[in-house]
């Protein structure tokens, strides 16, 4: 599938410039999904080039640049219909517990090239699947545990200084048990679990949620100390 060609082609210092005003107004307003992924795209096209290079190299991956899959509705819709024991049915139970749509994320709009725009786009849509993988919640102690595995497996600066912005938001209690708990269980979850760009997960769909855990090296998210 094609990705949407309304890129937007920046000079450096417009780029700096689309950077410094994302990061700003993220952490102003961090519901701002369009200017999270402005910072991400902005910043981050040395790692997305790490982890084209790496997709690349591996048989998985060639095959997602190859067909390039898309996690919307139209090539997805078919996880609802699964049993519940499987990683499809628990990404639609992830999605229809919060009335999220596959379709919601934005655009990627300034990367330079047809191939970084998809890995872009792949790592922006695969987005809920990590969050299903390792069985986290959508709240800002969840979103920022997420960010660490996400700076863990791409070194995206954009994911280091979401986790910054987050901790900045913590009240006392949020940020004791993100820092005590969640944050080392990500470091430790983001570094052994499998390389997770290279992973075609719509071909796992039909799969049993713990053994694709097992076998791709998933460490579930700690439960909540009493």
């Amino acid at each position: 599938m094609i990705i949407e060609r309304a890129r937007v082609p920046l000079r450096r210092w417009q780029q700096a410039a689309v950077a410094m005003g994302s990061a700003i107004g993220a952490l102003v307003d961090p519901r701002r999904a369009d200017l999270i992924a402005a910072l991400g795209e902005t910043t981050g096209k040395p790692a997305f080039e790490m982890v084209l290079e790496r997709m690349k190299n591996c048989e998985e991956g060639r095959a997602i640049l190859l067909e390039r899959p898309r996690v919307v509705s139209e090539q997805v819709g078919h996880a609802w219909d699964l049993p519940d024991n499987t990683f499809g049915a628990a990404y639609a139970k992830f999605m229809g517990s919060r009335n999220f749509s596959p379709d919601d994320r934005p655009p990627v709009r300034f990367m330079e090239t047809d191939e970084l725009a998809y890995v872009a786009t792949r790592a922006r849509e695969v987005h809920d699947l990590w969050h299903t993988l390792f069985g986290l919640p959508t709240n800002l102690i969840g979103e920022s545990a997420l960010k660490v595995i996400e700076f863990e497996q791409m070194y995206l600066p954009m994911c280091m200084l979401s986790v910054i912005g987050g901790t900045v938001r913590f009240n006392e209690k949020q940020r004791s048990l993100f820092l005590k708990h969640y944050l080392p269980w990500a470091v430790r979850a983001g570094r052994q679990c499998t390389d997770l760009m290279c992973v075609y997960y719509e071909r796992h769909f039909s799969e049993d949620l713990e053994q694709v855990r097992r076998k791709w090296g998933i460490i579930p998210a700690p439960q909540h100390p009493k």
